[in-house]
């Protein structure tokens, strides 16, 4: 198997209101969108995220788990410089997302964190380290 990933799929409650909030809010460009069955947005080279509707993602995937809390996984943006950190999540804010304002870390790098409409959680970052130059474009 390569060492790669292909997909990244989120189930979410609500199609349209990701599309808003992804497409409208944050300027991203869909390449599929099933209205209130999928949108699909490429993320990378070879990267796509999928935003599936909760009752898709169940009856292929199999039920989900609920209940209080945080999500248990996060996405991650890298940008090359602290401000820029600030600029996204200012953006996200604007947009009506939670949002962790932006601080350093004990690591050395900066991040700041918002969750989009379903509560999935974006870690804004900038990282000093070689694994963090490699991310960028």
């Amino acid at each position: 198997m390569d060492q790669r990933i292909s997909f990244v799929t989120l189930a979410v409650s609500d199609v349209e209101r990701s599309r808003a909030f992804y497409v409208d809010g944050l300027g991203w460009s869909p390449e599929v969108l099933v209205p209130g069955e999928v949108l699909m947005i490429r993320a990378g080279e070879r990267l796509v995220l999928s935003l599936w509707s909760e009752a898709g993602f169940e009856a292929e995937v199999g039920p989900m788990r609920r209940g209080e809390g945080v999500v248990p996984v996060t996405l991650a943006h890298n940008v090359a410089t602290a401000a820029e950190v600030d600029e996204v999540l200012a953006l996200a804010g604007s947009l009506g997302a939670e949002v962790s304002a932006g601080r350093e870390r004990e690591w050395g790098g900066y991040t700041g964190y918002f969750a989009d409409p379903d509560g999935f959680r974006w870690e804004i970052a900038t990282n000093p380290g070689e694994i963090g130059q490699l991310v960028l474009p």
